[in-house]
């Protein structure tokens, strides 16, 4: 076989792989209408390819379940991860594509699994540079990439945004778009395909069944099952097979056609083509009845009509998608510009970047000559009268008119100018000011070698110090600071820098700009932090109303201030209040409209999670949670502090429904993180330290654990101060320490003075202040004082009922724990009353071995021994034997 014999089969083998298996032969045989043979010889290809998988391996049973499973398109598996498959969606070459809905959560989601992953290595490639090409593409025109993993059997699957919708020209056909809405929806499409050159991403396969435009009439750009990174377009694999033809003909470009080198340019032709269907109601080039060979003559050496005359010729034809929008003959001839420079045959003369093309829309719709056309006179002239006929009628000559025209736009394009080189001198300046933190005392040795965060961070505030004469830039500087210093935990001087940023900004730009509401917000956020709670929750308010005033209603800045207000919502223990701010922020960072970063969706993900965990909804929590950690797994990589908070969240849940052990991988895990990150005494390894001491209390594991919180609570003391929530939450572990080795002086102290800080904090209403009220009760049943242990722990459970319902796990523990003091004391019936009480709200979610339900059930067989009632005290007997045989060996 000659080497052009060879080549042509292995372009034929390549394109017929990605077809379903019953349209493979067909193609074949169009394909190769003058050489049947070969047609033969390429399906004798694709049949080894599918034997060279083994088969045997696998069973004939298996085998079989598994064609015929994808020839029914049913799916592999009825859910994947939290997802739930309810219907087919549609199938193509690359694979099968499901509806899928979260119970969880109630949204929806589209699931492409690939078709028989076990056949084709390059088809598995294919589909995992589709994963790996939407993961980095976050922009709200294009279908998002939400989760991916693999089925046990090794199926690859994705998860992304379902929209529904009608494609690009049906809409327009349906919806008699007129030209100025046709133009307006495919530059949309334009800035979702600039987005994707922007990271570098070639789609290749642009056309309207990829775009489709919803019922609110917003586009989204969908299929990037053959797109490629543009420094991989000349990559081996691609130069030994130059004729696969992973496209649409009718909207490829000639370079594409003729297996040459393709880039951003071939997506500008597409998307010439796309325009051009969409205004003349026709294709360039009518590509029926011909076979491969002549499409592709007509393809690279034919050229198209103007839209013009085919739109023109297409009306009087009454074709059925001919466009019923006018245009004047003026604006058809800067169509036909528009639409033919994105066609050029020639790359070279296309638009040299989707963005140029988006600028000469932006002048079409704003009657404004294109950068594609000749300049001369006359044209610009006339363009300029038309824009402005009202004040041509008006005038007394034109040329006076244009003079004090051209005067006005001199002006204009003066102070426009103006304002652009004080940006660039702004942003030069604080590029300055960034390559000056990395300079060591003496220039001309170069940076040290030993600079750290804190160094960089000094040493900017120094340079900020001196910018009296930049005070845009000095108050952006000390905002910016202000919030590294935060972070480094050095509230104090965190507190400074806001504060004297909001002054700066106040006095540049008055109360109502949006600089001084984001800086509200930060200064807000701080005292969060400094559990200044009260006056953080002011602060955020009075960010989130000056960003209503000043910005659009759907600007990222209004999305996070009202995220700002859940959080201090949460920490000050108002959890039906924070939810729905909460859900508000996740709906609004998940519209097609939102042009936000995954960062912020997951923020705001993690930060419902957290207010469901307190409400006591863990199963909803661990969901949220677990979608977070997977979005910043795939955003930062596995060891990132990100990645450690939602590990410590999802041990939290483990430790509250007592599954100890498991809470002490998933905090072990984090402490490796967020140690080798941050360092042995950052305040956030000291919150990992006290989460996983707490573990180790509760898996009787003193002495271990008491080394491990004092080292977090001398962190936490440090950086926060003496009188602050999250040093008593240390205290309360060392307290806990106490009560187990029966130091009831030393729990009291400690106790005492964890509810002494909640008390300073929050007031009188607080989940915590009940919680410290109940620990501060044990110790007294430690010291046998039952009836002043009563009496705390029926403050705790009001406190818990008014803070956290009824039917929390709080609530249960301090119901049973008030069961045993009035138990000590003799008084059987109300005992037995609230043990039982605290014993049903426990058993309905937590595992049936912890600690609380042991001594519940015990309790309960001695309250109803006492009650003359062996039959019930029988039940609770036979639970504790079945629970103590079932409970896990502890830990040596």
């Amino acid at each position: 076989m000659d080497a052009s014999r060879w080549e042509r089969l292995q372009t034929l083998f390549h394109a017929a792989a990605d077809l379903p298996s019953d349209e493979q032969r067909s193609y074949l045989a169009s394909a190769c209408d003058d050489d049947p043979s070969l047609a033969d010889e390429a399906l004798a290809l694709l049949a080894a390819d599918a034997r060279g998988n083994p088969v045997l391996d696998r069973g004939i049973a298996t085998l079989a379940h598994e064609v015929v499973g994808w020839a029914s398109y049913a799916p592999p598996a009825s859910h994947f991860g939290p997802y739930r498959v309810t219907r087919v969606l549609g199938e193509g070459g690359m694979g099968v594509v499901y509806f899928a809905e979260r119970d969880d959560l109630g949204t929806v989601a589209a699931i492409k699994i690939l078709r028989d992953a076990w056949l084709s290595p390059a088809r598995r490639e294919r589909f995992a540079s589709e994963q790996r090409t939407l993961a980095q593409l976050n922009h709200p025109l294009i279908a998002r990439l939400y989760d991916a993993d693999t089925l046990p059997d090794g199926t690859p699957w994705f998860v992304m945004e379902y929209v529904e919708g009608e494609t690009l020209t049906e809409y327009c056909r349906t919806h008699a778009a007129s030209m100025e809405q046709r133009l307006r929806l495919f530059r949309d499409v334009c800035e979702a395909v600039q987005h994707a050159h922007r990271h570098l991403v070639v789609h290749r396969d642009l056309k309207p069944s990829n775009i489709l435009v919803t019922g609110e009439g917003g586009v989204k750009l969908l299929d990037f099952g053959i797109a490629k990174h543009l420094e991989s377009l000349d990559a081996a694999d691609d130069r030994t097979r130059p004729g696969v033809r992973l496209m649409t003909p009718a909207y490829a470009a000639p370079e594409q056609i003729r297996a040459g080198r393709v880039g951003m340019h071939t997506d500008v032709y597409a998307l010439g083509v796309i325009l051009y269907e969409l205004l003349a109601g026709v294709m360039p080039f009518d590509l029926t009845e011909l076979t491969p060979g002549e499409a592709e003559k007509v393809l690279v050496e034919g050229e198209a009509d103007r839209p013009a005359v085919a739109a023109k010729r297409a009306a009087a034809a009454d074709a059925p998608r001919a466009p019923r929008p006018t245009a004047t003959s003026a604006q058809w001839a800067d169509l036909d510009v528009l639409c033919l420079t994105a066609m050029h045959k020639d790359p070279q003369r296309r638009y040299g970047t989707v963005d140029a093309l988006m600028r000469d829309i932006d002048h079409y719709l704003k009657a404004e000559p294109l950068e594609a056309r000749t300049d001369s006179v006359r044209y610009r002239l006339g363009k300029f009268v038309r824009r402005h006929w009202r004040l041509v009628a008006a005038a007394s000559t034109v040329l006076t008119l244009v003079v004090a025209l051209v005067v006005f736009y001199t002006v204009r394009l003066t102070i426009a100018r103006n304002t652009a080189l004080t940006e660039v001198a702004r942003a030069q300046r604080i590029q300055r000011f960034t390559l000056n933190l990395f300079e060591g005392g003496d220039k001309a040795v170069g940076p040290a070698d030993t600079l750290k965060a804190v160094t960089l961070v000094d040493r900017g505030l120094r340079e900020a110090q001196s910018l009296d004469a930049e005070p845009e830039v000095q108050a952006e500087l000390y905002l910016t600071l202000g919030g590294i210093y935060q972070k480094l935990g050095n509230l104090s001087r965190a507190d400074s820098l806001l504060r004297l940023s909001l002054d700066k900004h106040r006095a540049l730009f008055g109360e109502n700009h949006r600089d001084v509401a984001a800086n509200l917000v930060a200064l807000g956020l701080l005292r969060v932090d400094q559990a200044r709670f009260e006056e953080a929750e002011q602060l955020i308010r009075e960010g989130l109303d000056v960003a209503r005033r000043t910005l659009p209603p759907k600007d990222p800045a209004i999305a996070k201030a009202d995220a700002a207000l859940g959080r201090v919502l949460q920490e000050r223990g108002q959890y039906d209040k924070a939810i729905p701010v909460l859900q508000d922020v996740v709906r609004l960072y998940e519209a097609p409209s939102a042009r936000l970063e995954t960062r912020d969706l997951a923020a705001s993900l993690s930060a419902l999670a957290d207010v469901h965990f307190y409400s006591g909804h863990y199963a909803i929590s661990d969901s949220l949670n677990q979608r977070v950690l997977a979005m910043y797994r795939q955003s930062y990589g596995e060891r990132h502090p990100l990645v450690a908070d939602i590990l410590i969240n999802l041990g939290a849940s483990q430790f509250d429904l007592g599954n100890y052990a498991a809470a002490e991988r998933f905090d072990l895990q984090a402490l490796d993180i967020t140690q080798a990150f941050y360092g042995p005494d950052h305040f956030k390894t000291a919150g990992n330290l006290t989460m996983l001491g707490r573990a180790l209390v509760f898996e009787d594991r003193y002495d271990e654990a008491v080394v491990i919180l004092r080292r977090a609570l001398s962190i936490r003391e440090r950086v926060y101060g003496p009188m602050h929530p999250l040093v008593a939450s240390t205290v309360n572990e060392l307290a806990n320490i106490a009560i187990r080795r029966e130091q009831w002086v030393e729990a009291e102290t400690q106790f005492r003075r964890m509810l002494a800080i909640y008390h300073a904090v929050y007031g009188d209403k607080h989940y915590l202040i009940g919680l410290a009220t109940s620990n501060l009760a044990s110790a007294f049943m430690g010291r046998k004082d039952y009836a002043g242990a009563e009496g705390l722990y029926r403050e705790a459970v009001r406190r818990f009922t008014d803070a956290q319902g009824p039917n929390h796990v709080n609530t249960g523990i301090a119901r049973i724990k008030l069961g045993r003091s009035l138990l000590r004391q003799n008084h059987f019936a109300e005992a037995q009353v609230e043990t039982l009480a605290g014993y049903d709200v426990l058993a309905k979610q937590a595992n049936p071995a912890v600690s609380f339900l042991q001594n519940a059930r015990k309790d309960l067989v001695a309250e109803y021994d006492s009650l003359k009632q062996p039959d019930r005290a029988a039940k609770f007997r036979a639970e504790m034997a079945e629970s103590t045989s079932k409970a896990p060996a502890k830990p040596k």
